[in-house]
């Protein structure tokens, strides 16, 4: 009986710590955060100084938008551009707004709204493991609705807000 007590409090005291944990954790991402290397994994995959993008935080919900790639978009007025212009200029951008949850270590993102019609689509989500140290986050997709991510994908975000 005494055994089974313990055994019940420990658990017990275990589903506390995890919940505090997770509020932790969710209250040291809200914020403005600038990426500041995103990339594959491998050190020769690592793009260190990637174009401009931000990561929004607020208590549910969450916002990105992001030059993705290593060099700048092409600097021209798309009014009369040809299809491959357009597409050279629109190709390497992303932007998504999203509600988030937190569990322990991992965030997943809800798209609302985003540039890929196939990343709005009811009941699509994407996850990542994450880690804060002071003031750089490390995000690394672990996964989405179609499975476990092979992609690598990692980036690393430093807080501006």
């Amino acid at each position: 009986m005494k055994t089974s007590v313990k055994v019940i409090a420990c658990m017990a005291a275990l589903a506390v710590l995890m919940v505090v944990q997770s509020a932790s954790a969710q209250n040291n991402l809200e914020g403005v955060w600038k990426i500041t290397e995103d990339g594959m994994a491998g050190p020769a995959a690592v793009i260190k100084n990637p174009q401009p993008g931000f990561m929004v935080l607020t208590k549910k919900y969450g916002f990105t938008v992001a030059v993705t790639g290593n060099k700048p978009r092409p600097d021209q007025s798309l009014a009369n551009a040809t299809d491959a212009q357009k597409v050279a200029a629109w190709t390497p951008f992303e932007a998504y707004a999203s509600t988030y949850e937190v569990k322990g270590m991992t965030i997943t993102f809800h798209n609302l709204i985003a540039k890929s019609p196939e990343e709005m689509k009811s009941g699509s989500w994407t996850t990542f493991d994450f880690k804060i140290e002071g003031k750089t986050l490390f995000l690394t997709l672990t996964g989405d609705q179609s499975g476990p991510s092979t992609r690598g994908l990692k980036l690393k975000l430093t807080r501006v807000e």
